[in-house]
């Protein structure tokens, strides 16, 4: 980011430190926690009374919550495309967007764990997990990975966290008492010498080096889940670079709409300019066409094929009950998306919006279209079962824990919204203070 130099150090920080709630912030803030408690009473009755408030049955045992398992693991992978990759790449014009990268890659991981136990039925559960767990398991292999990937992902959010915290620590009469007292405490030890921003530059660059094989194993183990399972639409060895592409579009659909909720309320044009929509648009565009392809390698090979099984997998997508979800699906999710942002009209800060609501919005029903469709087409014929197991429809409890889990996670980034600065204060002065041409 270079604006000829107009900006000085002080104007930079002034815009950048963090901002306390004005009304529309606490209506914001008023609407997740609801949806939350919601959420939580809801969790209250499964736990009550057992998996048995939920739909799913014998043969749909994951449904709503698994496909927002999946969606959470997807939207997480931008941390690694915005700042590992752009990062190593040496692309200066991604700087104001990584920390929103970040906090977004950690709440979704955050609540892709939460959501795992939660379909668990009894939480408990899991510690016999960590103590009977057998390497042979795919499962093992996505706590671990997962778990992985949070640790670092943490960290490329808390080490470039670490000048701003300097910065605001002497700003104790604009960001509180409470504030002032916690940013001491988690970066206190920082002095910004010399010394310090070496090994902190080559921890961040180490970092981002460990977190894309990371995450790549994150989206391939996750596939794997589904892979492994001998079932039509699952049986497929597309699946891994399947995942891995829809992932990186819709993390990256996620931060068009944060980059446009942030600059507009947060007023931070001058950081969040229309340059950075457009490079955006195109690599949307990018993911949006590489998504698609791996889309027609997994519906084209089994529907030539044309096996029984898959026959009425696809049939039920196609042209069946899931027919206007499938297809709402791929148009809202990709080919409307791509045609908006191929013109450079469209690489605009509101289309790009829109263009991205819609990216994550398909994004999130794709991940529904995996997981229960194939579950309602065994290979063995469902045979005298009641007839509520030939059909899912999430109960409100699902739904209420599903939104629930959502506004959570839009919840963690609101208050780290709150708490730190969205852009990073230190790069952006860095970046400002060079000259145009090492841009």
């Amino acid at each position: 980011m270079n604006n000829s130099n107009t900006l000085t150090s002080e104007q930079i920080t002034s815009d950048l430190l963090p901002q306390k709630f004005g009304s529309r912030g606490m209506i914001w803030t008023g609407i997740l926690v609801l949806i939350c408690a919601i959420g939580a009473y809801a969790y209250y009755r499964q736990l009550r009374y057992g998996l048995v408030v939920t739909n799913m049955r014998d043969y749909v045992s994951w449904g709503i919550y698994i496909s927002n398992f999946v969606f959470f693991v997807a939207i997480s992978l931008v941390g690694s495309l915005i700042t590992a990759i752009l990062r190593l790449a040496d692309v200066h014009w991604a700087t104001p967007l990584t920390r929103i990268a970040e906090i977004i890659a950690v709440s979704a991981i955050v609540f892709a764990s939460l959501i795992i136990i939660v379909d668990m039925g009894r939480p408990e559960r899991f510690y016999n997990l960590l103590l009977h767990g057998r390497l042979q398991s795919p499962i093992i292999w996505d706590v671990v990975v997962i778990s992985t990937y949070f640790l670092i992902s943490l960290l490329l959010l808390y080490f470039p966290l670490l000048p701003d915290l300097k910065i605001m620590i002497n700003f104790k009469e604009k960001t509180g008492n409470a504030l002032h007292k916690l940013y001491r405490f988690q970066g206190s030890f920082w002095k910004g010498t010399a010394e310090q921003f070496k090994i902190s530059e080559k921890s961040i660059n180490i970092l981002c080096i460990i977190i894309i094989p990371v995450a790549f194993c994150i989206h391939t183990v996750t596939s794997w889940l589904f892979a492994t399972t001998y079932r039509p639409g699952w049986d497929s060895t597309n699946f891994g670079a399947y995942f891995i592409s829809g992932a990186f579009l819709v993390g990256s659909g996620a931060v068009v709409v944060a980059m446009y909720v942030f600059r507009r309320y947060y007023h931070l044009e001058k950081y969040i300019t229309e340059l950075h929509f457009e490079k955006m648009g195109k690599v949307v565009v990018l993911l949006a066409l590489l998504y698609l392809y791996f889309n027609v390698n997994e519906y084209l090979v089994p529907a030539f094929k044309m096996k029984k099984p898959e026959e009425a997998h696809l049939d039920e997508l196609f042209t069946g009950e899931y027919a206007p979800l499938f297809w709402f699906a791929i148009m809202i999710g990709m080919i409307i998306p791509i045609f908006i942002l191929i013109f450079k009209k469209g690489r605009k800060p509101l289309p790009m919006f829109i263009a991205g609501i819609m990216v994550v919005v398909g994004a999130w029903f794709k991940r529904y279209l995996i997981v229960t469709p194939t579950l309602l087409h065994p290979f063995l014929p469902m045979h005298d079962v009641p007839t509520s197991y030939h059909h899912y429809f999430p109960s409100w409890e699902e739904w209420a824990i599903a939104m629930g889990s959502l506004a959570g996670a839009l919840l963690v980034i609101t208050f780290f919204a709150r708490i730190y600065p969205i852009i990073p204060i230190h790069e952006t002065i860095i970046e400002n203070e060079k000259p145009a041409h090492q841009e």
